[in-house]
């Protein structure tokens, strides 16, 4: 399996570059549920890949923004807005879509990570679209 780190890499490259007027941000959504309770399970899988985007960017993840943990940084010239939203997952949007709407970003500048049942352990799959992923946040 791949490091989380260089799984960062590879995705973002994978990305769609930003129009020539300059780099746009992405917004950078990980999802899961706050507690103890769901620490370390692949329910959290999304705070646990932006926990560690964030580590490896030096993007502090301290600020609280739309109900969110919220950390700016840089990759490769391009500004990465990582979020984590601390509402249950089925209520994340209630973090998310003011987020986006704040930074003035069109969702295909938004990538939601969460775990996906349908899926074994370790895939990824990029899809520009999809449904909800047996979620109904």
């Amino acid at each position: 399996m791949l490091h989380c780190s260089k799984l960062f890499r590879r995705l973002f490259h994978a990305l769609p570059s930003a129009p020539s007027s300059g780099p746009q941000p992405w917004l950078f959504i990980g999802l899961g549920n706050p507690g103890e309770k769901y620490q370390s399970t692949r329910h959290n899988v999304g705070f646990d890949m932006i926990s560690t985007f964030a580590q490896s960017l030096g993007i502090s993840m301290n600020s609280v923004h739309f109900k969110s943990h919220f950390g700016e940084g840089e990759f490769e010239g391009t500004p990465v807005l990582l979020a984590k939203p601390q509402t249950y997952m089925n209520l994340s949007g209630e973090s998310t879509g003011p987020l986006a709407a704040y930074y003035k970003l069109p969702l295909n500048r938004v990538l939601v990570i969460y775990d996906d049942m349908d899926l074994p352990c370790g895939v990824l799959r990029i899809q520009p679209r999809g449904g909800h992923g047996h979620h109904n946040g």
